[in-house]
């Protein structure tokens, strides 16, 4: 994410989700709604109309309006002065309510940017403090190539030059998506989750060892490509020789757990040599890891074979 959000920045990321109508103001596109320096404990940007404590997004909904309906003209136009006094970055009207007639004009004096959405104000307030929250929550950036496979959010990492990019390029025409190529971005928005996102620069972008940049949307459409997505697992790519590959664990695999952001995310190491189909491999380990969530492991249940054939024998 950028070092500091904007109300353009808000705008562009909500408003086909609260149905935004930007109806004054534009000139206070450039106001800063979030910044990196944020206290995060204080929590709330958005809520409904405060004169004590203003929010950086003021709310007018049925309530409010009916407050400012109840006053005199003279007390309605200085109530609305002392909103826009107060410097909010952004007002929003809600639940599809008349916004009041002198508050556009006013909006446009003042340079504060004035909104309307239909959703109720619940809602709006409810995406306003995801948005905020999902900003001021801690991130990092893995290198790797971060998709979805088979549903899951699976980032493939490995040395420079290890086949991570031609990799993503199969699974892709195999039906995967492509979140992220290179540097995506992780944020922990839950104790438990860890949520993927690709810089704006780098989205829907490619880059695979001889033939330079690709735009998968241009190549695959539309459905090649994911905004984001929850890190379930992580594939890393591995060069191994034959010995190597044979010294390995035949019957559980190389399975570890790696920290990111303070939670756990399952990880398998997978060999690269020749010969060896990796986007099977992938596909397979993706497969394999949804019947361990589910309790299946196949290296026990093979061993439990083994020792009932034994007692069997006995």
């Amino acid at each position: 994410m950028p070092h500091r959000i904007r109300v353009r920045d808000l705008y562009e990321a909500l408003h086909e989700r609260l149905q935004l109508t930007w109806i004054a103001g534009q000139a206070g596109a450039d106001r800063k709604l979030l910044a990196a320096d944020n206290d995060i404990s204080t929590g709330i940007i958005a809520g409904p109309l405060n004169y004590i404590h203003p929010n950086r997004v003021q709310v007018i909904g049925p309530a409010e309006l009916a407050y400012l309906d109840s006053l005199r003209p003279s007390n309605r136009r200085q109530a609305l002065q002392q909103l826009l006094e107060d410097e909010p970055a952004l007002i929003i009207v809600v639940n599809d309510v008349e916004c009041p007639t002198e508050l556009p004009g006013m909006a446009d004096d003042a340079a504060v940017a004035l909104m309307c959405s239909p959703l109720p104000d619940s809602q709006v307030l409810d995406n306003l403090q995801y948005y905020a929250s999902l900003f001021l929550s801690e991130k990092t950036t893995l290198h790797g190539v971060f998709l979805e496979v088979l549903g899951m959010g699976v980032l493939l990492t490995g040395d420079p030059a290890v086949g991570k990019s031609e990799l993503a390029l199969d699974l892709i025409t195999r039906g995967s998506r492509l979140v992220a190529d290179d540097a995506p971005e992780f944020t922990r928005i839950a104790p438990d989750i860890i949520s993927g996102t690709c810089p704006p620069l780098l989205r829907e972008f490619l880059e695979v060892r001889g033939l330079g940049i690709l735009n998968i949307r241009a190549m695959f459409g539309d459905s090649a490509i994911k905004r984001s997505k929850y890190l379930r697992l992580i594939v890393n790519l591995k060069r191994m020789s034959a010995e190597q590959i044979s010294g390995m664990d035949r019957l559980s695999g190389a399975h570890a757990d790696r920290d990111v952001l303070g939670v756990s995310i399952p990880q398998v190491t997978v060999p690269v040599a020749p010969g060896r189909n990796l986007a099977v491999l992938v596909e397979s380990a993706v497969r394999n890891h949804l019947l361990r969530l589910k309790g299946y492991d196949a290296a026990e249940v093979l061993i439990e074979r083994q020792q009932q054939a034994i007692l069997d024998q006995n």
